[in-house]
């Protein structure tokens, strides 16, 4: 009976590489003589000791025959791995004839240097799976007749496993007996499966708190664990909630090793807390709309129960005149479960001057927000809004824009990462009933934007990436709110190749009026190069009208292409655009510099 090699065991650990031979050393060079199959000479390649450390040549003609004998031995799990079990291996002299045996250590000394050596292999007959049993489950899926390849049997056994366990089977095991014969040029392989009983969650436990309430956090891996039958994913998803929690620096989830009394399978995540304060900065540049400085001071722990406080002040510029920059003074304050319900609370308050080409701005918002989660991937959340201030066109009067409303949103995200998401949809649905005080007027904006992710190939290298956003104002025209709660469309969250909020009905002096319904699209294609580099090419269109139920009345289109560095904590985009259907007070292209894709 035989152990088949694991799949990693080619992957031979990188010793380090020299860039020059050491002086004094006995420099060689060694190649694989291609066998026919090329699947087997990568592997010889990359198994090779002898390839991978001619850069650190032996100390003297000893230790390169000492390489040259443990060759054969070191590549035969390659042999094995493509299912020529009988597989050989020899080195010899570059130009010696076939057959030649290895040279000894006295005729390496006597040899010029850099000394030429071959690695012939001679793979014989490529073997075949014969039979196939499973005992104690269905059976795994292998056909007889295929290559006896390592990695088949192997990709077959974890695709059981996965199987199984996506079932609710925390405790699936296999065990696989292999069996080859040598004279047959065949193997038999039996799998001993035990995929155990489906299983539900226990209460979660969590180690490693100091500061942190640790019901706090068990309270939040519970929201994603209770009640619900086994499956890693759910594990991965309560993992990442604890992360996003803001306290912890790093999450292991350990699994149990059995079922508890109660029949439950048990989870320990084990948490490492991080500082608790933080101090963050960034920048963003639009050609159209200027530089965006922003700094920020955070507390992610600020009573022991994992809330958040976050304090920003942001400062932007447009154009080159000074009474036209913009700033913003704000706080918001994220509380779990207030008191003991399952939720959090999210109070927002802001200060705002906005000097923009569409209207001027003075205001005091202010928002509180319970947000609860419902299944694995919904997020409802409702709550008052009000905003006291003033506002009307550039450089014109302000009137008071005071109003009051209730803000309702629903959302959805099961794509695989919050920074760089390469597969899955998001889903958001804003409903905000208001009321404006200074002009008696009740309306209701309504907007549903969404967003998918389609990975290529399956490793996140090559993504297709679409949104599309549609928004109505109901019950009033546009004329009828305030200019802030408008529609506006363009610059680089929306259109690029136009200039923020540039894009949309216009008044008598041709600035934006913004208007009572939007739609918006995006289509950008993702390619990563290397570990840290990509490049994006995208199309964005969008429009803004003035009815309610009339999307738009013209339609805007904007190209472009945009590099990207992709970091731990997001990419890092600069993008160039153009825009295909020109409009008064548009330029021939716009850049837009910043963290995190456009969408």
């Amino acid at each position: 009976m035989l152990a088949l090699p694991g799949a990693s065991r080619l992957a031979a650990q990188e010793a380090p590489v020299a860039t020059e031979p050491v002086p004094g050393n006995l420099p060689y060079r060694a190649t694989v003589v291609p066998t026919g199959v090329e699947e087997l000479d990568s592997l010889l390649q990359a198994a090779s000791p002898l390839i991978r450390l001619q850069e650190r040549a032996p100390t003297d003609a000893l230790g390169l025959a000492a390489r040259i004998g443990a060759e054969p031995d070191r590549l035969r799990p390659a042999f094995e791995s493509e299912g020529f079990w009988a597989g050989q291996a020899q080195v010899a002299l570059a130009g010696s004839p076939p057959g030649s045996p290895p040279p000894t250590a006295e005729q390496l000394a006597a040899l010029p240097t850099p000394i030429a050596l071959e690695i012939r292999a001679t793979p014989g007959t490529r073997y075949t799976l014969r039979s196939i049993n499973t005992e104690g489950a269905a059976p795994i899926l292998l056909r007889p007749g295929q290559p006896a390849r390592a990695e088949t049997v192997l990709a077959a056994e974890t695709a059981a496993l996965a199987t199984w366990r996506a079932e609710g089977r925390p405790l699936a095991r296999v065990e696989r007996r292999v069996t080859v014969d040598h004279g047959a040029a065949a193997m038999d392989v039996t799998f001993l499966a035990a995929p155990g009983p489906r299983a539900t969650f226990a209460p979660p436990s969590v180690a490693g708190t100091v500061a942190v309430n640790p019901e706090v956090a068990q309270r939040v891996a519970a929201l994603r664990l209770r009640s619900w039958h086994y499956s890693p994913g759910l594990v991965a998803e309560a993992r990442a909630d604890l992360l996003a929690l803001g306290p912890f620096g790093a999450v292991r989830a350990e699994e149990g090793t059995a079922l508890d009394e109660e029949g439950r399978f048990p989870v320990t995540f084990h948490v490492t807390e991080r500082p608790f304060r933080a101090i963050t900065a960034t920048a963003a540049y639009e050609t159209n709309f200027g530089l965006a400085l922003t700094g920020a001071w955070e507390h992610r722990n600020l009573f022991g129960n994992a809330e958040r406080l976050r304090i920003e002040a942001a400062i932007s510029r447009l154009g080159e005149s000074f009474d036209r920059t913009n700033a913003r003074l704000s706080a918001s304050y994220r509380r779990p479960f207030p008191l003991g319900f399952p939720g959090t609370l999210v109070v927002n308050t802001a200060i705002l001057r906005e000097r923009l080409d569409s209207y001027d701005r003075d205001a005091i918002t202010a928002s509180i927000l319970y947000e609860q989660r419902f299944g694995r991937h919904w997020t409802l959340g409702a709550g008052p809004t009000g905003e006291i201030g003033r506002s009307g066109p550039p450089g014109g009067p302000l009137r008071p824009s005071n109003l009051i409303g209730l803000a309702t949103q629903a959302r959805f995200d099961n794509t695989n990462s919050a920074l760089d998401p390469t597969r899955g949809w998001r889903l958001r649905f804003d409903v905000t009933p208001s009321y404006s005080l200074s002009r008696a007027q009740a309306y209701v904006p309504v907007r549903a934007t969404a967003s998918t992710y389609i990975d290529f190939q399956g490793a996140g290298r090559t993504v297709l990436a679409l949104r599309g956003s549609i928004g109505s104002l109901l019950n009033a025209q546009a004329e009828d709110v305030p200019v802030a709660q408008r529609f506006f469309a363009g610059g680089g969250g929306s259109v690029r190749g136009y200039g923020f909020q540039t894009i949309g009905p216009r008044d008598a002096q041709g600035r934006p009026r913004g208007g009572a319904s939007i739609i918006e699209t995006s289509v950008e294609l993702r390619q990563r190069f290397g570990s840290n580099f990509g490049g994006v090419a995208f199309v964005d269109a969008g429009g803004v009208g003035l009815e309610p139920f009339t999307p738009t009345d013209a339609l805007r289109v904007g190209a472009g292409v945009g590099v990207r560095y992709y970091t731990a904590f997001g990419p890092v985009r600069a993008d160039i655009a153009m825009p295909l259907v020109r409009q008064p007070g548009s330029g021939n292209f716009g850049i837009y510099l910043g963290i995190g894709h456009a969408f």
